[in-house]
């Protein structure tokens, strides 16, 4: 099968209005592609598309697992539709389980019936609380199905064995991409994940909660870099599945240390019970993505924190002039001293050695942000 052209290529998004699918959909529309959305906004926002919406986006508002209202020619399918998020999978298990069962074998039909080439975003969370470390593709995982984060952890599972059924049975050119944690501007500030959690409580000057010791490890891919993947896998021929993640690990109190430095270091760090089930470490092996890819992620996470606080500062302002000030300051600091370091090692040179060894929403966010019991990831 010849690799996709995106030029006048037209992609089916599902989950488009999301945090990634956004970032992925304006990056399709910039190489030509013509885009049909499909989102029931459960967790998307429909202002992530309002500056994309012209003659080259269809939006369409539409819950997934239910049968699909066209029937179009298409050259591609992207299954982003989940509810990734820890608020909403605990909050929606069975409708979780069924977006990535049902909504899942609904998309993998329509690529089937036109011929498409399908994408779907897996995670990292296929491989639980790994027992191997850093975490490669042929790693089964070590999942608990029945722990609290089982519906979004199986549903994944349940996502990948379907892409690969439909593969096997009816030769339907398919990729799988496994996602590691990803953050960026356009994040939901109150999803519960590590990142907009931890800074909103930095920027306003209350203490950042760290669950348990924060001795567990993360790997944070900037939205780019993932998004930069996921186009790559889609116009090629690679089958995977591929970890797509940055490989530069950081424990969670490091980050909460990070983030405090990028704002002022107003807040104190407050330890918080630990969630059930939580992985104690998180690192991909991406050799499988620069080999079969040529991918490899650029965004070093100091910048990308710093760009990350930047946007959540513009839409969650603090009252207290002085510790808005304060924030300011911190982040024209750190802006000028990235610029004036030495240069850090590349994430080339990490994979190396690894494989060697909305202002809109800032009042539903104060008023609905869980407390701090310990953000997740």
């Amino acid at each position: 099968m010849s690799c996709l052209d995106l030029g006048d290529a037209h992609v089916i998004v599902t989950g488009g209005a999301g945090f990634i699918g956004h970032h992925l959909c304006h990056e399709l529309l910039k190489a030509g592609a013509r885009l049909t959305v499909l989102d029931n906004f459960a967790s998307g926002d429909r202002a992530n598309l309002r500056q994309l919406m012209g003659d080259h986006l269809r939006l369409i508002e539409h819950d997934v697992t239910q049968p699909w209202p066209i029937d179009d020619p298409v050259d591609a399918v992207v299954h982003l539709a989940s509810l990734a998020s820890p608020v909403y999978y605990m909050d929606l298990p069975i409708e979780t389980l069924r977006v990535g069962s049902e909504g899942t074998l609904r998309a993998l039909e329509y690529a089937r019936r036109h011929r498409a080439r399908f994408i779907v975003s897996s995670t990292s969370e296929v491989y639980g609380d790994p027992l191997i470390h850093p975490q490669v593709e042929t790693y089964w995982g070590n999942v608990n199905p029945i722990g609290v984060r089982a519906v979004y952890d199986e549903g994944k599972r349940f996502t990948e064995a379907a892409t690969v059924a439909y593969a096997r049975e009816y030769g339907l050119s398919t990729g799988i991409a496994r996602l590691f944690n990803t953050y960026g501007p356009g994040m939901r500030l109150d999803d519960g994940r590590a990142i907009p959690t931890m800074a909103c409580q930095a920027l306003e000057g209350t203490p950042i909660s760290v669950s348990g010791d924060g001795s567990q490890t993360r790997s944070f891919c900037y939205v780019s870099d993932t998004v930069a993947g996921l186009i790559a896998l889609l116009t090629s021929d690679v089958a995977g599945p591929v970890n797509l993640g940055n490989p530069q690990e950081i424990t969670l109190l490091e980050l909460a240390q990070r983030l405090r430095q990028l704002t002022g270091e107003v807040s104190d760090i407050s330890f918080v019970p630990r969630p059930h089930d939580d992985p104690s470490v998180r690192k991909p092996c991406i050799d499988a993505a620069q080999r079969l890819l040529g991918w490899a992620p650029v965004v070093a996470l100091e910048e990308g924190l710093r760009r990350t606080v930047e946007s959540f500062a513009a839409i969650l302002p603090t009252h207290d002039p002085a510790l808005r000030e304060r924030v300011r300051f911190a982040l024209e600091r750190g802006l000028t001293q990235d610029r004036h370091a030495a240069p850090a090692p590349t994430l080339n040179d990490i994979a190396t050695e690894q494989s060697e060894s909305a202002r809109l929403l800032v009042d539903h966010v104060r008023a609905a942000r869980p407390q701090p019991t310990g953000a997740t990831t």
